[in-house]
């Protein structure tokens, strides 16, 4: 008796099961994010990281035979790029045809989604609940692509930000209080020029009286 797959049955038999996985992966690839029943999107998360895994190994194992291989070894004028590919990257990308028949969307898996999470260790999809769909009340769910590089890099810099914030804010808070400092002295230095203004215009009266009295006794 065959083994049983492990997980959830979709239906129909094994081949139709695989082309219709396959079919989700290339339109999860091309897409970047796709709805469907949360019974296929728990199905299709491991089938597609396993595939960017493949397309991040092909990344670095060309990437490695760039670095060990003299240019001149490398060089094939019957390629695109104009250099041989590692043969390892060959063996994953083969891997993938297996599953992935779309030329294109095989390309963007190892030019753009393989490179994109080179630094991250799995992870790479996410799966998001949401209503039931109308009609059969089927549980349905978004599987979508991690776009964050890795939760370190976001962590790292969600903290810079705030630093960055904090100090821009110290340095607004340190100007304000200068120019409070600034206003207060004008301020402080504003009432002794009236006082000085308003003695010395009494002294000047005084004087101008002592004189007309002085011209008064002489009259006499």
């Amino acid at each position: 008796m065959p083994t049983p797959t492990k997980g959830r049955r979709l239906g129909g038999s094994p081949a139709h099961e695989r082309m219709l996985l396959a079919n989700l992966a290339t339109s999860l690839f091309t897409h970047g994010r796709i709805t469907t029943t949360e019974a296929k999107a728990k199905r299709l998360r491991p089938l597609a990281e396993r595939l960017i895994t493949k397309a991040k190994h092909a990344h670095l194992a060309n990437e490695e035979y760039a670095k060990s291989t003299p240019e001149a070894e490398r060089k094939d004028k019957y390629s695109e790029s104009g250099f041989k590919t590692s043969p390892a990257a060959l063996h994953h990308r083969r891997e993938i045809t297996k599953v992935i028949r779309n030329k294109d969307v095989v390309h963007r898996l190892l030019a753009e989604i393989g490179p994109f999470f080179v630094d991250r260790d799995g992870g790479y999809t996410r799966i998001v609940k949401t209503l039931p769909r109308k009609g059969d009340n089927a549980k349905m769910a978004i599987i979508e692509l991690v776009n964050e590089k890795t939760v370190t890099s976001e962590a790292e810099k969600a903290r810079g930000t705030k630093f960055a914030k904090k100090a821009e804010t110290t340095e607004v808070a340190a100007e304000a209080d200068a120019d409070v400092t600034k206003v207060e002295d004008q301020d402080a230095d504003a009432p002794e020029s009236a006082t000085t203004d308003a003695t010395e215009e009494p002294a000047e009266g005084a004087e101008a009286s002592a004189e007309e009295k002085s011209e008064k006794k002489d009259e006499s």
